[in-house]
């Protein structure tokens, strides 16, 4: 009996520990008005990226940046690759590009490797950058959770919308509300985001559990 005490405790305190670590990685995230780090990260095509290299579809400084955690494996990643790809097309036209950063741990999510990442991005025909987030820095950074997960930072880097893409993840025809696209426009006019904060849906970042 009190073998099986010693073990349910254990087994108790490894779940807490897990726990704790989750919301050590996640906790003290970006909020809207924060200002938001610059990072350099590794492109599919080899070459080192930050923000400030970041061009936009006219080749000029950004107004802004679609910084969106995502990745290749997630259901709701995979759902959302071509709203991301539309996003950039249509919004880095008028100075905010997407920049997306791959999270997940490759030793936990195979799938997720830099050489996997290489061959969707080209499957895929991406035609904005998709950084690797090795050794998991940037995230945890920004407090993101889930992929995907946008902030998006004005050219100061200064968060003014946070969360979800739109309001149907299952169903991209049956999208009402394009919340990434309005906060933009609503920053074009002067005027703050709203909302300005929407919960993500999406899978959870992937971590080696201590």
């Amino acid at each position: 009996m009190l073998n099986v005490r010693k073990i349910t405790l254990l087994t108790v305190g490894l779940l807490a520990l897990a726990a704790a670590t989750m919301a050590f990685r996640t906790a003290g995230g970006l909020k809207v008005g924060d200002k938001a780090p610059d990072f350099k990260l590794k492109n599919v095509d080899g070459k080192m990226y930050s923000l400030e290299d970041v061009k936009d579809a006219n080749g000029k400084k950004p107004k802004g940046y679609v910084v969106v955690f995502t990745c290749n494996t997630c259901p709701y990643a995979q759902m959302y690759e071509d709203r991301i790809a539309d996003l950039h097309r249509q919004l880095s036209a008028k100075g905010y590009p997407v920049v997306a950063i791959q999270p997940n741990d490759p030793a936990v999510q195979p799938g997720d490797s830099f050489a996997k990442m290489q061959e969707r991005a080209k499957e895929k025909k991406f035609d904005f950058l998709y950084l690797f987030d090795d050794g998991q820095k940037v995230y945890p950074q920004y407090g993101a959770a889930r992929t995907p997960e946008v902030y998006l930072l004005d050219k100061d880097l200064v968060v003014r919308y946070h969360g979800a893409i739109d309001d149907n993840a299952q169903d991209a025809s049956a999208v009402q509300t394009n919340y990434v696209t309005n906060a933009v426009a609503a920053i074009e006019k002067g005027q703050e985001p709203s909302p300005a904060d929407v919960k993500a849906i999406g899978c959870s970042i992937k971590f080696k559990k201590s």
